[in-house]
């Protein structure tokens, strides 16, 4: 089988291209506005070219006179005004037609693959039905949410794809029902590992002790768990370790509590954690940025795992 090349557009700092490369892809450009996130592509990705601009329709000249050949487009278009999270704020409809960016790469490449990735609130936009009838102008089109859960990532994260096949009905991935979810306890370093200290110090908000309080109710006192610290929660915001992680977002939002000398002690889960939350393999480097915006880089990101099981579909290395 020839390479299959493949481009990452809004590629943040390369989940995508994690997936697409362990499938068996060559990952041949991407492109993101962030300059720290693209910088972390640039390291792990350092045979491929980066552009670090924001999209506007059109396709890189550069791009254009580097690579003459794409067959596989991977694209994750800004989701912040899609997604729930960002509650009752006004959505910016420039930022949710960023999705419409594809088409220019679709026509000067004709790739025969293209997947396209979101928050499943994608679908409640105006556009959404326009970029799937535009698309099937070209391609057989597949829509589905997926739960990295179901691939092996200690993370409950569903996210909605649009899966493309110029030739044919594009095979999916197949559902991993009855498989034993990975949990989030297989992510953490030890409570000490990182500098923690105890969970009521006098200045923690009583909605913080309320969920930990519910927490010990529930599992008795010296079990370990998870509080999620900052946003609402409809978990009574605390869970167990023995099943995956809730939705790693862009925020710094969950803290461990273990049991010291008879006391609860806390710490917020550090990068490497999360880093292991998302799928990542050790060996990527998430080299720029403050420990904030790494966080947000992660939050960003697609699930390694779950493209390279849609990815190996595709191209029939899975």
């Amino acid at each position: 089988m020839k390479n299959i090349n493949a481009i990452d557009l809004f590629c943040g700092i390369g989940g995508s291209s994690s997936g697409a490369q362990a499938a068996g892809a060559d990952v041949v450009a991407g492109v993101d506005a962030w300059d720290k996130a693209l910088t972390t592509f640039e390291k792990n990705f350092s045979s491929a070219l980066s552009f670090n601009e924001r999209l506007d329709g059109k396709v890189p000249g550069r791009l254009k006179e580097a690579t003459s050949r794409v067959d596989l487009l991977l694209a994750s278009p800004e989701c912040k005004s899609h997604t729930c999270a960002k509650g009752g704020r006004e959505r910016d409809e420039e930022s949710r037609k960023t999705a419409y960016h594809v088409f220019a790469f679709v026509e000067e490449y004709r790739p025969q693959w293209i997947v396209v990735e979101n928050v499943q609130q994608m679908r409640q936009w105006k556009g959404y039905e326009n970029l799937k009838m535009r698309l099937k102008e070209e391609y057989y089109l597949e829509e589905k949410v997926m739960d990295a859960a179901d691939f092996g990532v200690p993370q409950t994260r569903r996210r909605l794809f649009l899966v493309g096949d110029r030739k044919r009905e594009p095979k999916l991935p197949p559902e991993r029902e009855g498989q034993t979810a990975t949990p989030a306890r297989n992510i953490l370093d030890r409570v000490d590992a990182w500098k923690c200290g105890p969970l009521d110090n006098g200045q923690r908000a009583t909605s913080t002790l309320a969920r930990g309080q519910r927490a010990v109710d529930q599992l008795g006192k010296k079990v370990p768990y998870l509080i999620v610290y900052y946003g609402s929660d409809g978990g009574g915001g605390w869970q167990d370790l023995d099943r995956p992680l809730r939705t790693i977002t862009t925020l710094d939002r969950f803290a461990l509590v273990d049991w010291r000398n008879g006391q609860q002690v806390m710490r917020m889960l550090q990068v490497p954690e999360l880093k292991r939350a998302m799928g990542f393999k050790d060996n990527f480097d998430l080299i720029c940025g403050s420990r904030r915006e790494k966080i947000n880089m992660l939050g960003n990101a697609v699930c390694p795992p779950v493209m390279e099981a849609i990815v190996g579909s595709l191209i029939g290395t899975r």
